[in-house]
């Protein structure tokens, strides 16, 4: 059987940055490519990364700094994303052949500039034409006049997104007369905002990003942060040099959470940092099994806090009951892990003071990922681990938009701050806006797409995102968006989503990025920091305009009261109505220049107990484990990402596994064995779905168990969603063949 590698070796602590046989990204050689990358616009390049908020992911850096840590902040993803800010305007000669620009894969689609000005392409006509502003928000507000509010659908990106964009855009949905307006983050942390809400009255991450450093316990369950949040790294470096132990819950063993060389670490780039200190190889879909067999421990050696239990919770009794009658062989099956790796865990958690417990897609992206959330809270809460200094939850959101998208309303089921609609709530908003809003619960995307198919959803307007790479089943989300009479696009690049045929017409909307948009704006990080990033100078691409304007101008020729409706002609004013009428965002009409931010709710929430909950109380929720065992004869597929972010990919090299392609299927060494399977061979996977060709590589996942890049194995992954938060489960059950 082969033998794996490890970032963990006496090697990679001798060879300095790690140059021989390790597994990791060569930073300084890749920020030289960034370098070169943006060396036509290097003096705005620069000012983004010393003035901007981040457009990454959701930890939020402004500037070259950050709340948690003094001195340089700065990660890859951010660096790579710069090129998305600095590029010129396409070649408009190009989008009058949509079939040439269809053989295009959408990294190519992506590097052919900007978008300049609005454009728009019929059916039956072979690509795109331009179109004035005027033409182009004529024709959509035609389309609105002509379709019932029950036909319309609105989708928005985190993609740079500030809250002013999400803010001004499911108002136009909802003076309009539909909620069917949704977010990306139903596809990644749905499930998060759910059961957290369900569990603890609030869907937001319990503490600050500094509660990991020098928390007793950090548990990562489910996530490889040095890949998607590289940021954190420099977070885990230093807790580990406050006396943090770090604990990883993964059915893969990440080379990067072994070892990792943080390039704006003085005292870690040169020979690295051991991050991980003990790793339980969970399989995938066993968290719930594994996190009961941990409370079951607890339970049986009395580790439990039961003076924080009786004061601040409910349901411990149905918990501990159902516990009693889930044996331990049901749970080892269920988890993938023995009895006695199950205590151990339970005796570390058990003994330490504090813990912060991150997790990411690996757990929500289920059918069941509300129920794994929940069981993330039955853990916390056994042990008082909230309401205080370096204890909490804390959910990684990947975009840097997503958790103020949320909060200002970009959800079908619910209005900004977090407001259910429901006819109260409803009367609410329609006093505040003047304007009647509906108080029936919205589609969310996958019911959009759904509705879509079946020649219900007429009018589609998405902001950003591309819906073809990102759902399940593109064949499906290909047909279902070729029924939709109208779809708008307003982005900034081009995508593959746009290129399908229109069953009437495609108007696409150039938007501009966040640090373009005049008068600046905010965004939310996941540890709910609203932070102001300025208006920078020096970078304008053709006719584009403010991602905020444009759905103003849309309401404001559409409606009769539009000019009331939206009286916003800066980011100010946008922020003004926030703050009034949303009270958890009170005081973000005070942000108004570079370094401004608030953290609301604090730096950890529950302080002063559960007041969102009944009774003043958090919820414990008695959990059956699911069954993911694969079937004789087959595997289970889990998604993964890899040098992207979201479905935008850094070519096709992720150093951080050691491919060099994005067809790769990891498969651990001991089923390779079984299955005569070497490194390089050629396999096909399939599903009732479809089918996916690729090399194998061996990897260091869970027995039983495929792993392959998202979103190229997206046609193997079904509409399966969570009943509960509509997420989309990116899991199935494959068989292997090889070629």
């Amino acid at each position: 059987m082969a033998n794996l590698k490890s970032n963990d070796s006496s090697l990679s602590r001798t060879v300095p940055f790690g140059l021989i046989g390790q597994t990791k990204p060569h930073h300084y050689r890749e920020m030289l490519g960034v370098l070169w990358e943006n060396r036509k616009e290097l003096p705005y390049a620069w000012n983004i990364l010393n003035h901007g908020v981040c457009d990454g992911c959701s930890l939020g850096p402004y500037g070259l700094r950050d709340n948690v840590l003094d001195g340089v902040h700065l990660c890859m993803t951010r660096l790579k994303l710069l090129k998305l800010n600095t590029m010129s305007a396409l070649d408009a000669s190009i989008m009058g052949d949509v079939n040439r620009l269809r053989k295009l894969q959408p990294e190519q689609l992506r590097s052919l500039g900007r978008l300049p000005y609005p454009m728009i392409r019929r059916k039956g006509e072979p690509g795109f034409s331009r179109l004035s502003w005027d033409e182009a928000l004529d024709a959509v507000c035609k389309s609105i006049h002509n379709i019932a509010p029950h036909e319309m659908g609105f989708f928005a990106t985190s993609r740079g997104l500030t809250n002013e964009v999400y803010y001004v855009f499911q108002k136009l949905a909802r003076v309009l007369g539909t909620n069917n307006v949704d977010l990306c983050s139903r596809l990644c942390h749905a499930a998060s905002v759910s059961g957290l809400k369900l569990t603890l009255g609030i869907g937001a991450s319990t503490c600050s990003l500094s509660d990991f450093i020098g928390t007793d316990l950090l548990v990562i369950f489910g996530s490889d942060l040095a890949n998607n949040q590289p940021v954190t790294t420099k977070y885990m470096h230093y807790a580990k040099k406050a006396g943090t132990r770090i604990v990883v819950v993964n059915p893969t063993r990440e080379y990067s959470l072994e070892h990792y060389w943080v390039p704006s670490a003085i005292t870690s780039a040169p020979f690295g940092t051991k991050l991980m200190d003990d790793f339980f190889q969970v399989r995938v879909g066993g968290d719930i099994a594994f996190i009961n067999g941990i409370l079951k421990t607890l339970i049986a050696l009395d580790r439990v806090d039961r003076e924080y239990i009786d004061k601040h919770t409910a349901g411990f009794a149905g918990i501990k009951a159902a516990l009693e009658q889930q044996s331990w062989e049901m749970l080892e099956q269920r988890s993938g892990l023995s009895r006695g790796e199950m205590q151990e865990f339970a005796v570390m958690y058990g003994r330490a003071r504090t813990a912060v417990i991150v997790y990411t897609m690996s757990l929500t992206q289920h059918e069941f990922g509300v129920d794994n959330v929940k069981a993330i809270v039955n853990l916390a809460l056994c042990r008082g681990m909230l309401g205080r200094e370096k204890c909490g939850i804390m959910p990684i959101r990947g975009h840097s938009g997503v958790q103020g998208g949320g909060e200002c309303g970009s959800e079908p089921d619910k209005f900004p701050g977090g407001f259910p609609v429901n006819d109260d709530t409803a009367r609410r908003f329609s006093n505040l806006w003047h304007h009647p809003v509906p108080s029936k619960l919205g589609l969310k995307v996958l019911q959009m797409i759904e509705a879509a198919h079946r020649g219900e959803i007429k009018f589609l307007y998405s902001i950003g995102g591309n819906l073809l790479e990102t759902m399940p089943d593109p064949t499906f989300i290909a047909d279902a968006l070729a029924k939709v009479s109208l779809r708008v696009h307003q982005d900034i690049e081009l995508n593959t989503s746009m290129l399908l045929d229109p069953d009437d017409a495609v108007i696409i909307l150039p938007g501009q990025t966040r640090y373009e948009q005049r008068s600046g704006g905010t965004s939310t990080s996941t540890e709910r920091r609203i932070r102001f990033t300025p208006e920078i100078p020096g970078h304008r691409v053709g006719e584009t305009m403010a991602e905020w304007e444009i759905p103003v101008l849309i309401g404001r020729k559409t409606m009769p009261n539009g000019d009331k409706l939206f009286p916003f002609n800066d980011t100010q004013a946008i922020r003004e109505e926030m703050g009034r009428v949303m009270p958890i965002y009170q005081g973000i009409e005070k942000l108004t220049k570079e370094g401004d931010q608030l953290q609301w709710g604090g730096p950890y929430l529950y302080k002063d107990g559960f007041s969102a909950m009944p009774g003043n109380r958090a919820l414990f929720t008695a959990l059956d484990p699911p069954d993911r065992r694969a079937a004789e004869g087959k595997f289970y597929l889990a998604t993964r990402r890899g040098e992207q972010f979201n479905s935008t990919t850094f070519g096709t090299t992720d150093r951080l596994m050691g491919t060099a392609r994005r067809d790769i299927i990891f498969i651990s060494p001991e089923d390779a064995e079984r299955q005569g399977l070497r490194d390089g061979d050629r396999v096909v996977l399939r599903t009732g779905i479809g089918e996916m060709k690729g090399i194998v590589q061996l990897a260091p996942v869970k027995s039983g168990t495929l792993q392959a890049y998202w979103p190229e194995a997206n046609v193997l992954i079904s509409g399966r969603a969570d009943p509960v938060a509509g997420e989309p489960d990116y899991n199935a059950e494959v068989w292997m063949e090889k070629l």
